[in-house]
C-alpha cells in the first residue's frame, strides 16, 4: 500500500493492510462495517468514528506492523482504504466506507488529490466571524441530516472513490500559478503568526488586538494585490493530435493540455483584467462603454472533425398478435382471466409485505372508483367531472396500491390523472409551482388516501388548507368506504388507444418552473410495447421497483408496462430504503425477481450497508435496470456494485443502464444479454474536450477525464439524432456533443397549455449543415447531452439542466459535484447534499457550489476544505468557482424523494435567503470579462480645447447669480461694514423686535431674544473678555445650540476677539467627541474657552481624563452668571478685511479644516442670502440645523441680525426624542421658508413615515411652506428628497417646495434655491423649478457627462443644486490643465464671490496641499478673475427655462467631492453610487459605506436583520457591484446598525470607518475576503 503522507488531503484514518484484514475475527469485521455505515450516514462524528475504530483494531495492529499504535495515530499513517474481506480474487475490496474501491471515480479522486498536491501549503485569508454567528441558530442544525439525499439524480452519491494505490502524479509546472501562490504564502506568513486564526476557529483574535488584525488584513491585501498585478496567462493549449481509432468504443485522441491556471482569464485574447491591471486604453466613443463580454474563442481549442452524423434508427417495433388494444383493455383482460394473479406487493417500513393486490382486485376497485367519480360527485346537481377533465393524484410514496387503483380508475372513467407529490407544509420547495400547474390544467379535484388526507395541514374549518399558489381543490378519499359498487349494468368504456390525453406527468425545469407533459393513450401503449420488446418482458415475471411510481421510469415499468404483461411488481418505498438500504436486494432474492428497476444511489447505498450477508443471491436477475444510467457518474456505482455482488450471483451483463427524459420517455436502454447485442462500451473522455463540446478519447491515466458507460441502443421503433444545443438544430458531427433528439410514437405530446415551448421541444426538425431539413417528422428534444458511439451505442455525458456555460465553455453540474466530493467529503460536509448551479452575473454564468456542513466541522476545517475544493475544480475543470457556500445541516430545501431542490436553492441564493454559515467568493479568479482598465491619454492643449469648443458650438461652462450692483433694495444694513454694528443699530432702532426663538423637545419655547436683549447679553460677555484678552485673540465657544451661543458670538466681536464655534462633547460618548473639541481648540490656537457651567465640569471631569489631557486646556470661563456690566466701547476693526470669525469643520474624508471669514465676506454673505431668500424683518423662518459651521452657523448667528427676520431655532438633537418637532413648529408658526439638513430629513422620513395620519389629527399642516431648503455640501440626495415630499404631501407640502443648496469650505453658500409659487413669481426673484437630468454612470467614471433617458440602464438621476446666489460666479475647470470646460462637461467647480472665505486657518496635517484653493486663476480664457476651488466635481448645463430677467437659466449639477472619489481600474468612482447599489441589493442592508484599502475595494454594510443573514449579503453585494459598476469587491464587512460614522450634516465619515477597520475596532459580524 502506498503511503499517502499528504495528511489532511484525505480523511485521516488508520487503515489495516489486507494481511491484517484476513486475521480479523468476523465479529470485529461486522462492527467495523457498522461503524462505516454510521459514519457515512452522518450518525456518528468523524472523531467518534476514529476513536471506536482504533479501539476495535488496537489488539491487532501492533503485533502485525510492529509499530507503536500511538505513533501511528499521531503520524496518521495513510494506508489502503478498506478493511478487506475474504472474497473472490478480482473483488479487491469490500465497499465499506463511502470511498470504496470504485474504479472510475478512484481515478477521479486520484486526479483531485494530484491536483491538490500542487497547491500544497497555501494560505488563504480566513474570513473572520463574530462568536454568536458560529452558534448555529436553527434547532434542526444539530440533528444529523438525511444524508441519503443527493441531488435529484443522486449523481453525487457515488462520486468519489478512495485512493487505493496511487502513484504520485508528476504534474506540469505552471510558473504563473506557482508564482502567485508563493506570493500569497509570503504575504500571509505574517498573518498566520500575527493573528490567532489558527488557535481560534473564529479567525478573529480573541485579544481583539488591532495590530494583529491589521497585519493579517494587510498581508492578505498585499497578497491579493500582488496576485492581481502579476497574473499572466499561460496558454498551454496544443492542437489535437488525431491518432486514428483503436479498440472498439475507444477513439483515442490526444487531449490538448490546458494548464490548470488559477485566476486567469480563459478568454485567451486579453490579459486577465483583475483589480488594477494596467493595460487597455481609453474607451473610444460613448458606444464603447461596454464589457469585453464577447469571449474570443481560443484559436487552439478543439473543434469537431468527424463526419456528419446520420439519424440512427432502432429495430422495428414487433407486431404481436395478442397485444391488447389499450392499457385499460389489458387490465380488463387480466382482471377477468387471471383475477388471482398478483399485480403489486406493497411493503411497510420494516420491509414486511403489507398487501398484495391481485389483477382481479385492481380491476374491480378501479371500476368502483371510476363509477363513483363519474356518477356520485356532483355540484349543484351537475356532475362534477366530465370525461377528459384533469384530476390530481396526491399519494404518498409508501402507498403504491392506492395510487395504482386511482390511476387506472381515472383511465377507466376517461379522466386525466395528474400525479403530484404530497404537499407537506404550505411552504414546500417547489410546491407553489405545482399549484400553478394544477391551476393551468384546470384541476378542481384531488384524489388521496385517508391517511394522507389526515396528515395534510388543515384550516380552522377542518378543511385542507389551500397551499400557496394552488387553486381551490375538493379532496376526495379513495379508500373503500368512500367508493360505491357500480350497478350490474354499468360497464366502463374500454376503447382502443386513441390520441386523447391519458395522463399528465409533471416535470420541474432548471429554473424551477413546473410543466405538465401530456401523454396520449396511444403513446402510452406504444411506450409499453417498446419497453416490453426492449426488455424482453414476459407474462407473469416478477420485478422489484425502487423508484417513484408516480413518474418517469418508476411509472413506466412499475405501473404501466407491468400491467400490460401481467407482471408482479414488488414496490420498495423510499422510506424503507432509508431504514434498510439492502431491502431491494433482499426482495430480489426472496421473490426470485427477474428484473429490478433502481437508481445508482440505491446500488451505492446497498454497498454501504451490505454486511457479510452470505444468504443473498442475485442470480435470478436477468436485468438490473439503472434508471439514471444517463448520469455519467452512475458508472462508478455500477462497477462497484458488480465488484461486490458478482460473488452473490450477479452476472456482469445484466446491468442495463438506460436513458430517460420526461419529454421523450425512454430514450435508450441496454438490452438484456439474451438478445444477442454487442457488448457494452466504455469511453474515457477528456473533460477539456467536453467543455468545448467535442469528444476526445483520453488514455486513462490523465487527470481531467470523464469515464462514461453507454446507455444501450435506441428504443424499438424510434429514430435518434444529435443536434446542436443552441440556435438552429443542426445535426452534429460524429465527434461532437449535442442534445439527443428522439422521434417515435412513444414520446410525450406537449407541455400542457404551453404551445410556444411545446413547439421548441416537441416539434424540432433537425437540419443538415446545408440548411435542408432531414425530413418532416418532428423530433422531441430529450434535454440529454451526448453522442452516438461505435456499434450505434448511445452515450450520455450530461443534462441540459445541469449545463453551465462559462466563458463559452460547457461544464456539467454533476461533474463539478463529483470533483468537490473527491476532496475529503466525509469529514466536513454531507455527501449528496451538494448543489451546483450557475447564476448570471455580468453577462456570463458564474458557478455556485452550496453544501451542507456537518455540525462538528470546525470553522477552520471547513474553510480549508472550501479552499481545496476551489483548487480542485480549477485544476480538473479549468474553471473558477464564483462562490462556495456551506449551510448548516438540514438547511437546504429538499426535493420530494430526498435530494436537494436545486432551483429552490438557487432562488434562495439570489434572494439572499440561503443563510450560509461559511462563504468563500472568488470573483477575482472567475470574472475575466471586465472592461479594460482605462489609461489616461495625453491631455489636449488648452488653446486647441477652446478652438474645439468654439467649432463644436459649445459655450464655456460659466454661470453667475444676479449682479449685486444692479439690485436696488432698501437695505438699511448695507451702510454698516460690520455685522456687530448692525446689531447695535437694531438694538437702538427696534429694541423689542424679536430675533430668535429656541424650541425644546416638547415644542415649547425654551428661550427668546429681541434685538436689545441680544445686544445686552453680548455686552456682558464683551465686558468679561476685555480686561483679560487682547484684540485678535481666538476664543472657542463650546455651547449647546441656543441663545447663549449667539450672544457670546457677538460678545467676542464687540471685544475684538475672533469667535470659534465648537460642538460640545457628548456626555455619553466622551471618548470620541472630546478629542475633536480638544483638537479644534488647539488647531484654532484659542486662548480661552467660553462655555456653560455644566460643560465646564464635563471638560475637567474624571471621565475626560481618559480621553484627553485635561491639564492642557486653556482658560475656561463659564458665562452663566456674568455681572451686568456695560463695556466701555465696542471694538472697531481698522478694515473690513480683518478676520471676523473662524469656521471649523471636519470634512467627510476626516480632515479638520478651519476657514477664515473676514468682516466684508460676512456682510456680503448675509446680503446675498437676504436677497436670494427675500428676508425682511416681517418674515419668520425656521431653522433645523446645527449652529457650529458652514451655512448652519451663518443662518443661526448672522442672517437674522443682518436682515432682521425672526428665526425659529430647532436644535436637531431634540428631534431624537421628538421626531415631529420641526414640522410641528413649521406648521404652528406658519413658516414659509425653512432650512434643514439631510439627517433631519431622514429622521422625519424614517420616524414619521407611518404617522402622517396622526400628525394630521394634531393639525399639522405644511401647506404654508414655500421653500424647504436642505443645506448640504454634497450631491443632492434625490431619493431622500423625493420620498420626503411624497410622505408629507398628505400634510399639504407642495411637491415643488423641497429644494437643495450647495456650499463648501471655500464658500459656504454657492447655491440656494428658493422656489416661488404663484404671484411672487413675477416679482423678479423667482427661480425656475430645480431640473433633474439622467446621466450615464459609465461615462461619468471617465469624467464625461452623457445625458440619457430616464430609466435607461446605468442611468443616474442628478438634481441641480439650486439657484446661484447674487454676486456669485461659477466656472467648471479641468482638474489637470486648469482650463475652462464646455457646457455639460465634468470638471471641478470653481467659485468667485465677495463672500468667499479668505483662506484656511490651518488644514490640520495638509497645509501645503491647499494653498491654491482660495486664489487660483484659469490657465486660459478669463485669466484675471481670482477663483476658489471647491474640490467638488460637477457640470453646468444651460436649460430651456428662463429666470425673472429673461435670461436662460444655467443649472449647476454637483456630482461629488474629489477627495472622496475612488480611483479604480483607471476610472473615477463616487462612493455614493456604489453604496446606493449595495443598499438596494437586500432588504436587511440598512446603510453602506465603501473605501479602498491598498487596491482593494472594501464594502461595509450595516445589517438590520438577524445575524444569520450576514453571510447572505456577501454574494449579493459582490454581484451588484460587479453588475452595475464593473468592480470586484475585495472585502465585505458586515457590521451592526450604527457602526458607520455619520457627522452632524448627515454625511458618512468613510475615512474614520476605514481607520476603524484597519485598527480592528468595528467588531464586525463577519468579514469576507473575496479571492
Amino acid at each position: 500500500m502506498a503511503e499517502r503522507t499528504s495528511a489532511g488531503l484525505l480523511s485521516m484514518m488508520l487503515e489495516p493492510t489486507p494481511a491484517v484484514a484476513m486475521t480479523l475475527p468476523a465479529e470485529v469485521r461486522e462492527k467495523l462495517a457498522e461503524l462505516e455505515l454510521e459514519l457515512s450516514e452522518g450518525d456518528i462524528t468523524q472523531k467518534g468514528y476514529e476513536k471506536k475504530r482504533s479501539k476495535l483494531l488496537a489488539p491487532y495492529i501492533p503485533q502485525i506492523q510492529g509499530v507503536d499504535p500511538s505513533l501511528q495515530i499521531d503520524n496518521r499513517i495513510q494506508a489502503s482504504s478498506q478493511v478487506v474481506l475474504p472474497v473472490s480474487k478480482h473483488n479487491k475490496s469490500r465497499a465499506g466506507n463511502a470511498r470504496d474501491e470504485r474504479f472510475r471515480s478512484d481515478l477521479h479522486t486520484e486526479a483531485v488529490q494530484a491536483a491538490l498536491a500542487k497547491y500544497k501549503e497555501r494560505k488563504m485569508p480566513m474570513p473572520s466571524k463574530r462568536r454568536s454567528v458560529l452558534v448555529q441558530s436553527s434547532v434542526e442544525a444539530c440533528t444529523p441530516p438525511d444524508t441519503s439525499s443527493a441531488s435529484e439524480d443522486e449523481g453525487s452519491l457515488r462520486r468519489q472513490g478512495r485512493l487505493a494505490t496511487s502513484t504520485p502524479y508528476q504534474g506540469h509546472s505552471h510558473p504563473a500559478v506557482e508564482h502567485w501562490f508563493n506570493r500569497v504564502i509570503q504575504g500571509s506568513s505574517t498573518s498566520s503568526s500575527a493573528s490567532s486564526t489558527s488557535s481560534h476557529p473564529g479567525g478573529r483574535s480573541v485579544t481583539n488586538s488591532a495590530t494583529h488584525a491589521a497585519l493579517n488584513a494587510n498581508a492578505t491585501a498585499t497578497a491579493l494585490a500582488d496576485l492581481m498585478a502579476h497574473t499572466q496567462l499561460d496558454n498551454h493549449s496544443a492542437p489535437p493530435d488525431v491518432t486514428g481509432l483503436s479498440e472498439r468504443s475507444s477513439i483515442h485522441l490526444e487531449r490538448p493540455q490546458v494548464g490548470s491556471v488559477r485566476g486567469i482569464s480563459r478568454s485567451y485574447n486579453h490579459h486577465a483584467s483583475m483589480m488594477e491591471t494596467a493595460d487597455g486604453c481609453e474607451w473610444g466613443g460613448d458606444g464603447s462603454l461596454t464589457l469585453n463580454n464577447v469571449q474570443q474563442p481560443d484559436p487552439n481549442q478543439p473543434r469537431p472533425e468527424g463526419q456528419q452524423m446520420s439519424p440512427l434508427e432502432g429495430e422495428p417495433l414487433g407486431v404481436v398478435t395478442n397485444w391488447p388494444p389499450s392499457l385499460p383493455a389489458a387490465l380488463q383482460r387480466w382482471g377477468t382471466t387471471h383475477p388471482k394473479s398478483p399485480c403489486l406487493t406493497a411493503l411497510d417500513n420494516a420491509g414486511k409485505p403489507v398487501y398484495t393486490l391481485t389483477y382481479g382486485k385492481l380491476w374491480t376497485r378501479s371500476q368502483k372508483l371510476a363509477y363513483t367519480l363519474l356518477n356520485k360527485l356532483s355540484s349543484r346537481n351537475e356532475p362534477l367531472l366530465m370525461p377528459g377533465d384533469r384530476v390530481a393524484l396526491v399519494f404518498p410514496n409508501n402507498d403504491p396500491m392506492m395510487f395504482m387503483v386511482a390511476f387506472y380508475g381515472c383511465l377507466l372513467a376517461e379522466l386525466v390523472p395528474v400525479p403530484i407529490e404530497v404537499p407537506l407544509t404550505r411552504k414546500d420547495a417547489g410546491s407553489q409551482q405545482i399549484g400553478f400547474l394544477l391551476g393551468s390544467c384546470g384541476v378542481t379535484l384531488a384524489l388521496t388516501t385517508d391517511a394522507c388526507q389526515k396528515g395534510l395541514p388543515k384550516a380552522q374549518t377542518g378543511e385542507v388548507v389551500t397551499f400557496k399558489g394552488w387553486p381551490r381543490l375538493l379532496w376526495f378519499v379513495t379508500d373503500g368506504k368512500h367508493v360505491v359498487k357500480p350497478p350490474k349494468d354499468w360497464h366502463p368504456p374500454v376503447r382502443e388507444a386513441s390520441n386523447d390525453i391519458a395522463y399528465i406527468e409533471y416535470k420541474t425545469s432548471k429554473e424551477g418552473s413546473t410543466m405538465g407533459i401530456t401523454v396520449s393513450h396511444s403513446t402510452m401503449l406504444a411506450h409499453c410495447q417498446a419497453l416490453t420488446q426492449a426488455c424482453g418482458y414476459t407474462e407473469g415475471e416478477t420485478i422489484t421497483n425502487v423508484l417513484d411510481f408516480k413518474r418517469e421510469a418508476g411509472l413506466w415499468h412499475g405501473v404501466l408496462t407491468s400491467v400490460m404483461n401481467r407482471m408482479h411488481v414488488i414496490s420498495i418505498p423510499y422510506s424503507l430504503m432509508k431504514v434498510n438500504p439492502l431491502s431491494w436486494i433482499q426482495k430480489v432474492h426472496m421473490y426470485k425477481a427477474r428484473v429490478a428497476v433502481v437508481k445508482s444511489r440505491d446500488m451505492h447505498w446497498s454497498l454501504l450497508a451490505q454486511r457479510d450477508q452470505r444468504d443473498i443471491s442475485l442470480s435470478s436477475l436477468r436485468m438490473l435496470i439503472v434508471a439514471d444510467g444517463a448520469n455519467p457518474w452512475s458508472i462508478s456505482s455500477c462497477d462497484a456494485f458488480l465488484n461486490v455482488f458478482q460473488a452473490r450471483g450477479l452476472r456482469p451483463e445484466v446491468i442495463c443502464p438506460c436513458a430517460c427524459s420526461s419529454e421523450a420517455m425512454t430514450v435508450a436502454i441496454r438490452r438484456p444479454p439474451e438478445m444477442g447485442v454487442p457488448p457494452p462500451g466504455k469511453a474515457v473522455l477528456s473533460m477539456s474536450g467536453l467543455s468545448h463540446g467535442v469528444i476526445r478519447v483520453d488514455t486513462e491515466e490523465k487527470l481531467s477525464v470523464l469515464t462514461v458507460q453507454d446507455v444501450g441502443q435506441v428504443m424499438p421503433g424510434a429514430v435518434v439524432c444529435v443536434v446542436r444545443v443552441e440556435g438552429t438544430p443542426f445535426l452534429c458531427q460524429t465527434d461532437e456533443v449535442g442534445e439527443i433528439c428522439v422521434s417515435s410514437g412513444s414520446s410525450g405530446l406537449a407541455y400542457y397549455g404551453l404551445p410556444g415551448m411545446t413547439k421548441n421541444i416537441f416539434e424540432t426538425i433537425p437540419v443538415k449543415p446545408s440548411g435542408v431539413s432531414i425530413g418532416d417528422r418532428p423530433f422531441t428534444r430529450t434535454s440529454l447531452l451526448g453522442f452516438v458511439g461505435p456499434d450505434n451505442l448511445v452515450f450520455v455525458v450530461g443534462k441540459i439542466d445541469g449545463l453551465m456555460v462559462v466563458s463559452g465553455r460547457r461544464h456539467n453540474a454533476d461533474d463539478v459535484v463529483a470533483t468537490a466530493l473527491a476532496v475529503e467529503p466525509m469529514k466536513f460536509v454531507y455527501r449528496g447534499r451538494i448543489a451546483v448551479f450557475s447564476v448570471l452575473v455580468l453577462h456570463d454564468e458564474r458557478i455556485i457550489v452550496v453544501a451542507e456542513q456537518r455540525p462538528d466541522a470546525s470553522e477552520e476545517d471547513s474553510f480549508q476544505w472550501m479552499s481545496r475544493v476551489l483548487q480542485a475544480i480549477d485544476s480538473i475543470h479549468q474553471v473558477g468557482v464564483y462562490c462556495l457556500a456551506l449551510v448548516p445541516a438540514n438547511n437546504l430545501p429538499k426535493a420530494p424523494l430526498g435530494g436537494i431542490h436545486i432551483s429552490e436553492t438557487k432562488q434562495r441564493f439570489l434572494e439572499g435567503a440561503l443563510h450560509p454559515c461559511n462563504v468563500l467568493m472568488c470573483p477575482h479568479t472567475c470574472v475575466t470579462n471586465l472592461p479594460k482598465p482605462r489609461q489616461k491619454q495625453p491631455e489636449v492643449g488648452p488653446a486647441s480645447m477652446i478652438v474645439g469648443n468654439l467649432v463644436a458650438g459649445k459655450r464655456i461652462a460659466q454661470a453667475c447669480g444676479r449682479d449685486l450692483g444692479q439690485l436696488e433694495d432698501n437695505d438699511q444694513a448695507r451702510k454698516f461694514l460690520y455685522i456687530q454694528d448692525v446689531l447695535q443699530w437694531r438694538a437702538q432702532a427696534t429694541p423689542d423686535h424679536p430675533l430668535f426663538l429656541v424650541l425644546n423637545s416638547k415644542g415649547t419655547v425654551a428661550s427668546t431674544a429681541s434685538c436689545l436683549q441680544l445686544h445686552k447679553r453680548a455686552e456682558r460677555v464683551a465686558a468679561a473678555l476685555m480686561g483679560r484678552l487682547n484684540t485678535g485673540d481666538h476664543v472657542a465657544l463650546v455651547y449647546p445650540p441656543g441663545i447663549d451661543l449667539i450672544a457670546t458670538f457677538y460678545g467676542c466681536l464687540y471685544a475684538g476677539c475672533v469667535p470659534v464655534t465648537v460642538r460640545p462633547p457628548h456626555p455619553q460618548n466622551l471618548a470620541t467627541t472630546l478629542p475633536t473639541v480638544k483638537m479644534i481648540v488647539e488647531v484654532s490656537k484659542s486662548v480661552c474657552i467660553l462655555t456653560t457651567q455644566a460643560i465646564m465640569k464635563l471638560l475637567k471631569s474624571k471621565e475626560a481624563t481618559a480621553a484627553v489631557d485635561i491639564k492642557s486646556w486653556p482658560t475656561v470661563m463659564d458665562t452663566d452668571d456674568l455681572p451686568r456690566k456695560k463695556c466701555p466701547q465696542t471694538y472697531k476693526p481698522p478694515t473690513p478685511e480683518m478676520l471676523a470669525y473662524l469656521d471649523f469643520s471636519v470634512s467627510t474624508t476626516g480632515i479638520l479644516a478651519g476657514v477664515k471669514m473676514s468682516h466684508s465676506a460676512t456682510s456680503a454673505l448675509c446680503r446675498s442670502i437676504k436677497l436670494q431668500c427675500e428676508l425682511y424683518p416681517s418674515r419668520q423662518i425656521a431653522i433645523c440645523l446645527d449652529p457650529y459651521c458652514g451655512l448652519g452657523l451663518a443662518l443661526w448667528c448672522l442672517c437674522s441680525v443682518y436682515s432682521g427676520h425672526q428665526s425659529i431655532l430647532v436644535p436637531p438633537l431634540e428631534l431624537e426624542s421628538n421626531a415631529s418637532l420641526w414640522l410641528s413648529a413649521v406648521s404652528q408658526y406658519k413658516v414659509r421658508v425653512t432650512f434643514c439638513s439631510y439627517s433631519v430629513m431622514e429622521m422625519c422620513t424614517k420616524g414619521l413615515g407611518s404617522q402622517t395620519e396622526a400628525l394630521r389629527l394634531r393639525n399639522v399642516n405644511l401647506s404654508c411652506v414655500r421653500t424647504c431648503m436642505v443645506v448640504a455640501e454634497e450631491r443632492p440626495r434625490i431619493t431622500l428628497t423625493q420620498s420626503f415630499s411624497k410622505i408629507f404631501k398628505d400634510l399639504g407640502l407642495s411637491p415643488r417646495a423641497v429644494s437643495t443648496t450647495f456650499g463648501c469650505r471655500v464658500n459656504i453658500a454657492i447655491c440656494l434655491q428658493p422656489n416661488r409659487l404663484g404671484k411672487l413669481a413675477e416679482q423678479g426673484t423667482s427661480g425656475p423649478d430645480p431640473t433633474t437630468v439622467y446621466v450615464d454612470m459609465r461615462a461619468l467614471r471617465h469624467d464625461r457627462v452623457r445625458l440619457v433617458e430616464r430609466g435607461s440602464p446605468h442611468s443616474l438621476p442628478l438634481m441641480e443644486s439650486g439657484k446661484i446666489l447674487p454676486g456669485v460666479k461659477v466656472v467648471i475647470a479641468n482638474t489637470e490643465t486648469k482650463g475652462p470646460l464646455g457646457d455639460s462637461h465634468l470638471g471641478e467647480i470653481w467659485v468667485s464671490s465677495p463672500h468667499n472665505a479668505t483662506g484656511y486657518y490651518t488644514v490640520y496635517g495638509e497645509e501645503a496641499l491647499h494653498a491654491d484653493h482660495f486664489n487660483t486663476k484659469l490657465s486660459f480664457g478669463d485669466t484675471q478673475t481670482i477663483w476658489a476651488r471647491t474640490g467638488y466635481l460637477g457640470f453646468l448645463r444651460r436649460t430651456d427655462l428662463t429666470d425673472a430677467s429673461g435670461e436662460r437659466h444655467d443649472a449647476l449639477y454637483v456630482v461629488g467631492s474629489l477627495d472622496e472619489t475612488l480611483e479604480l481600474r483607471g476610472m473615477r468612482y463616487h462612493p455614493i453610487d456604489i453604496e446606493t447599489s449595495v443598499i438596494r441589493s437586500h432588504k436587511s442592508i440598512a446603510e453602506c459605506a465603501v473605501f479602498t484599502w491598498t487596491n482593494l475595494l472594501v464594502v461595509v454594510v450595516e445589517l438590520e436583520g438577524s445575524e444569520q443573514e450576514a453571510l447572505d449579503l456577501v454574494a449579493l453585494v459582490t454581484n451588484v457591484v460587479l453588475e452595475e459598476h464593473y468592480l470586484i469587491v475585495g472585502v465585505v464587512v458586515v457590521v451592526d446598525p450604527g457602526v458607520i460614522p455619520i457627522n452632524s450634516r448627515g454625511e458618512k465619515q468613510r475615512m474614520h470607518l476605514r481607520d476603524g477597520f484597519l485598527a480592528d475596532q468595528l467588531d464586525p459580524i463577519y468579514v469576507a475576503y473575496n479571492m
